[in-house]
């Protein structure tokens, strides 16, 4: 996948590398990399570089949101949700497909 959509530009533009959230010695997975390169302009991740403040902490989400479906629902549209968000609707946009908002899930359950 390259960088297609314009938030990966700004995550690139912001300072953040694709990989900036990888363990020193595993490989990012596809998951790893689409929240690099979507998520990290707004949220902190464990291991991140230059991550935002803008929304919460994705640290610790599988606590906080047990059911896989409600966080790829937010992943999707959360203006679904919350009306007044700030967060793209990155699933109804079509900046990532569903399987790679399984794959950011995924990821973001191992934080």
């Amino acid at each position: 996948m390259g960088l297609r959509q314009p938030y990966c530009v700004l995550a690139v533009v912001a300072g953040v590398a694709l990989g900036a959230v990888a363990p020193a010695s595993a490989a990012p997975s596809e998951g790893q990399k689409l929240v690099a390169a979507n998520c990290l302009t707004c949220h902190e991740v464990k291991g991140g570089d230059d991550f935002g403040n803008v929304g919460p902490s994705l640290v610790g989400l599988k606590s906080r949101y047990p059911d896989r479906k409600e966080v790829a629902a937010i992943i999707f549209d959360e203006t679904k949700h919350n009306p007044q968000t700030v967060m793209p609707p990155f699933g109804r946009n079509l900046i990532v497909n569903q399987n790679e908002i399984d794959a950011m899930v995924d990821f973001l359950y191992t934080q």
